[in-house]
């Protein structure tokens, strides 16, 4: 049975997670859509930050590859599109002789945070900086570029020569790293430092982003779930892809998340597998905690069944209504308590232990409408665009009681940007 269901899983990867994408929409839910408001309000709010630059927010002025893949769709439609395609290829100008990608770069001293900074003779007037706690560096390039190609019809970027390889061939380089660098033999699986789901801070440092002597090394669905939707997009898009080699990869990494990551009992992912003990008191139970983020990402890389995935969005429902959140962007429930990460800015509820990020709700939502859940979309979109509206700003993060932080997110503009358009197809396409 269980073999059967992992070829299952694997079909519907194949499938793009769209089986269920075909049903009709109900027509009245569809009407109700058209006539909402607040979608084509908060769809000219995005499309005006957008006009603006690339950098993730107001709190950053680094461009992050994480964010720009979350956003260069809509970048695309409404910004200079050859300025998206050289911030592209300016990450492969930083990347290692091992195949690494950085997670941003800025110009030179305009950082507002004190990163370890690497430099390029190729792109001189930028400085940029990696959090290896990440394993998504790598896969967000990847998708970013698919993305790009898919909304500009520019397929000559793959050709585009950087230090003598083209884009395409780093893209390999990239996923390649990832295999021998960041790859667990036992698990069949890759690994990163333990943070929270999605997070980039790791408990055991005053700061976190950093890899160190102190960091647990762990398995977790977000790394994973990442890797195959980029192996995904780079055999649509790569001309010379070992299509052989990197169809069996993604397969045995699905396989291997079901085997491993998924609680069948629980029905849910396990937060971490750790390769040489965890951070956390003996008597924590991690599994208690529902990951959000992670899980959102696993369906969109097409590793839940249709049942499952409306099992989650209804989990994930009752978790905001546990945690007294205002939307279904809530990272996770319940949170890792007080103390359990040295960066005080991780506290309950804080950030990524537990905060609202609409950056998360926007993706559920997409993930609900490509799966054909579309009343559970507009349900659980619509707090999210009431409160956009009411403080005229995408922010970063809320707390549960909903005090904003972190200024305007280009992020969370991409996100919900891109359902709202999901909703528009679908109307149209039905």
């Amino acid at each position: 049975m269980k073999k059967q269901f992992i070829i299952y899983a694997f079909i519907l990867f194949f499938l793009g997670c769209k089986g269920t994408a075909e049903k009709k929409i109900d027509s009245e839910l569809a009407q109700q859509i058209q006539q909402d408001e607040r979608l084509s309000t908060v769809r000219s709010m995005a499309e005006n930050l957008l006009k603006e630059g690339l950098n993730a927010g107001d709190s950053y002025n680094e461009i992050w590859i994480r964010d720009l893949n979350t956003f260069i769709e809509l970048a695309c439609r409404v910004g200079d599109v050859s300025k998206i395609r050289e911030s592209l290829i300016t990450f492969f100008k930083f990347q290692g002789k091992d195949g690494n990608i950085v997670d941003g770069y800025v110009e030179k001293n305009d950082s507002q945070i004190p990163y370890n900074f690497y430099y390029s003779d190729l792109a001189p007037e930028f400085a940029a900086h990696k959090n290896t706690v990440e394993t998504d560096q790598e896969s967000s390039l990847i998708q970013a570029i698919a993305k790009y190609i898919r909304t500009t019809g520019d397929k000559s970027i793959l050709q585009e020569a950087v230090n003598g390889r083209t884009v395409e061939q780093r893209m390999g380089d990239a996923l390649n790293f990832l295999m021998t660098e960041r790859y667990n033999e036992q698990y069949g699986l890759l690994w990163g430092a333990t943070t929270a789901d999605w997070g980039d801070v790791q408990p055991e440092h005053d700061w976190g982003v950093n890899i160190d002597s102190t960091s647990h090394l762990c398995l977790d669905i977000y790394d994973n779930a990442m890797f195959i939707i980029a192996i995904k997009d780079y055999l649509e898009i790569a001309e010379k892809a070992d299509k052989t080699l990197w169809n069996k990869t993604s397969k045995q990494i699905a396989d291997n998340v079901r085997k491993h990551l998924w609680d069948s009992d629980k029905q849910k992912f396990i937060p971490h597998i750790y390769l040489d003990g965890s951070p956390f008191p003996a008597d924590f139970d991690e599994n208690a905690i529902y990951y959000h983020g992670g899980t959102t990402i696993a369906i969109e890389a097409g590793l839940l069944t249709p049942d499952e995935i409306l099992a989650a969005y209804n989990k994930m429902k009752e978790n905001v209504r546990a945690a007294k959140a205002q939307t279904i962007g809530l990272t996770m429930y319940p949170t890792y308590p007080e103390g359990f990460f040295k960066n005080k800015g991780m506290a309950p509820y804080n950030y990524q232990n537990g905060g609202d990020w609409t950056w998360y709700g926007g993706r559920l939502v997409q993930q609900l409408i490509a799966n054909g859940f579309y009343s559970e979309a507009y349900e659980a979109i619509s707090p999210i665009l009431d409160r956009t509206i009411k403080h005229n700003n995408f922010y970063e993060w809320w707390t549960p009681e909903g005090i904003p932080h972190c200024g305007n997110f280009r992020g969370s503009a991409g996100v919900l940007w891109k359902a709202i358009l999901m909703f528009d197809d679908t109307i149209k396409n039905n």
